[in-house]
């Protein structure tokens, strides 16, 4: 038997990196997916955006792993969209019962410096996560066994960081915090449902939204970003990998985290133990 068998996740930016190694992990252990992805380039954002390909690629994974997979675009910024994703979820599995809010966007050089950038960042990583889980809590409460809810946060969530103050970088570091308090407020009023409801805190992450040519040209320009100690993990790696993201939130979803709730849970190698 998987450590997830039975189980039904809901995860938004599925079509490439964090989402994408979320939902072959997940699928890994038993669960059946529902997913959803934007494949549109939002302007404040400096690196290609993912596309319908990526998020076909993302199916024929989860389907190699052996997994179910039901894939819908769309935007965490439209309720209406997250309903949509939702509601072809429920229509192929019945029910979900673990929610993965990782849907993220990192507007922080040049085209982030325009006031639009503080919206995109905010509306997609704050005003989505709240959309994901207003959609999907009520069907969780009714169903009445339980669930996890994991929220993508960042390092940047649990201490001030950037490389600027652009409205770009303002507004990721104030969704990334703004999260946690989201978590509190839906863990306290969620355990008497056996919903659990924890964030997860990555330092950097080798995915496209990091390991781009933009970002490694800015770096390059740039090198006291790259030499300065404030973006160094005290563990000798510049950068960890998704599926360590990913393996967090199997346990997470799984029955052996059953009483974990509240939690903002690092996994930086030791970014944030400084």
């Amino acid at each position: 038997m998987k450590r997830l068998d039975g189980k039904v996740a809901f995860i938004t930016g599925v079509a490439r990196g964090q989402g994408r190694s979320h939902a072959v992990r997940l699928a890994e252990e038993g669960a059946a997916i529902i997913g959803m992805d934007i494949c549109a380039q939002i302007p404040s954002v400096f690196y290609p955006m993912a596309t319908e390909d990526d998020l076909a690629e993302t199916v024929r994974l989860v389907e190699k792993a052996g997994g179910r997979i039901v894939t819908t675009i769309g935007d965490v910024r439209d309720r209406d969209d997250v309903q949509r994703a939702y509601d072809a979820g429920l229509a192929e599995f019945g029910y979900v019962d673990t929610v993965v809010a990782n849907a993220g966007i990192m507007p922080v050089l040049d085209q982030g410096s325009e006031p639009q950038a503080w919206h995109d960042a905010v509306d997609t990583m704050l005003t989505g996560v709240w959309h994901t889980l207003e959609v999907t809590v009520p069907g969780m409460i009714e169903r009445g066994e339980g669930g996890s809810i994991a929220i993508t946060s960042s390092a940047a969530g649990l201490r001030s960081i950037g490389l600027s103050t652009f409205p770009g970088q303002a507004g990721y570091s104030a969704a990334k915090h703004g999260v946690v308090g989201l978590m509190r407020l839906y863990s306290k009023q969620l355990a008497k449902h056996f919903i659990r409801v924890n964030t997860i805190h990555p330092t950097g992450v080798n995915t496209p939204m990091v390991a781009n040519a933009e970002y490694g040209a800015f770096v390059d320009a740039n090198p006291d970003v790259a030499n300065d100690d404030a973006y160094k993990n005290p563990m000798p790696v510049e950068l960890i990998e998704a599926v360590d993201i990913s393996n967090a939130l199997v346990f997470l979803a799984s029955d052996e985290a059953r009483y974990i709730t509240g939690v903002t849970l690092p996994v930086d190698a030791g970014y944030n133990n400084r």
